[in-house]
């Protein structure tokens, strides 16, 4: 992790810089996608040319919209799967022939637990991680833009002390809920809050929903930088579906907020933001911005 916060940090400034002040651009396109995919190819050491198929896969993995709902999409689905599914399998058996290195394919092929999976296994685990490293992330950084507009005091706030950029980090992973629900199937017969639910059901858990808990989260629709508890979003699961990538995600948003805070840019939105057509994810398909310096 020290490592690769080293790494995002030099990224973050990096895209940064090339910024144009008081031109319009998308936010999303030009920030929020190049900085997720850009880690996920130093996570898996993959050349920077192929990032626009890791974009690709991750959107046919997550997409779960009405248009999936036929034969022929379903063919096409499994053909981008397929090839996602080719690409890695040539990645990692060359590493398999390699002495284990620091990323992760390498440690994904030389390890017990993953390195004799099935092609179904492999195709799972490759998908969820593209999509977890990708979506997600991506989605936390967009709504940033949406946050300081509604309540630009946070960003005076952030400006005054960028130590806060940690827990504004929390605080946008909170408000913003990028994955809205999970389901789970009860193992065993329970009772939650008086709803009895029996062996074998199956939960859906709206973390979206928990979120924005009052009894939790006071005045949960705020976007606080300051929020003494904003660490307790549920956005990354918990217990043993706990994200894996989620101390990652914390340090991305976190350099992305503090770099925000230092420059002294104001992020000032040109038309509304493209949303996501998705129940799954929460998040922005495109969003027309200029900077100002102050």
């Amino acid at each position: 992790m020290g490592k690769l916060e080293d790494q995002v940090q030099a990224r973050t400034r990096a895209l940064l810089d090339t910024l144009p002040i008081g031109e319009t651009f998308d936010w999303v396109g030009t920030v929020s996608i190049p900085l997720t995919i850009g880690m996920l190819c130093i996570l898996f050491d993959m050349p920077w040319e192929q990032r626009h198929d890791i974009k690709r896969w991750s959107d046919w993995a997550s997409n779960i919209g009405p248009e999936t709902q036929n034969e022929d999409y379903r063919a096409a689905f499994m053909g981008q799967m397929m090839e996602m599914l080719e690409r890695f399998d040539g990645f990692m058996e060359a590493r398999r022939n390699l002495p284990p290195s620091d990323d992760l394919l390498s440690r994904m092929v030389h390890s017990d637990a993953m390195g004799n999976m099935s092609p179904i296994e492999r195709l799972s685990n490759i998908a969820l991680l593209i999509v977890g490293g990708n979506d997600t992330t991506r989605n936390s950084m967009s709504a940033l833009v949406e946050a300081f507009q509604k309540f630009p005091g946070e960003l005076d706030k952030l400006r005054a002390d960028p130590s806060l950029a940690a827990n504004a980090a929390q605080e946008i992973i909170r408000w913003q809920s990028p994955v809205t629900h999970m389901r789970r199937t009860a193992v065993m017969d329970t009772d939650l809050g008086g709803q009895k639910i029996a062996k074998g059901e199956k939960v859906v858990m709206w973390y979206i929903s928990a979120n924005r808990d009052e009894s939790v989260f006071p005045d949960a629709n705020r976007f606080d930088v300051t929020r003494a508890n904003a660490r307790r979003h549920i956005a990354f699961g918990h217990g043993i579906h706990r994200c894996v990538g989620a101390r990652l995600a914390e340090i991305q948003v976190g350099t992305l907020i503090e770099e925000i805070a230092q420059r002294r840019l104001q992020i000032v939105p040109q038309a509304a933001p493209t949303r996501l057509a998705s129940p799954f994810l929460h998040g922005f398909t495109a969003m027309p911005v200029h900077l100002r310096q102050d």
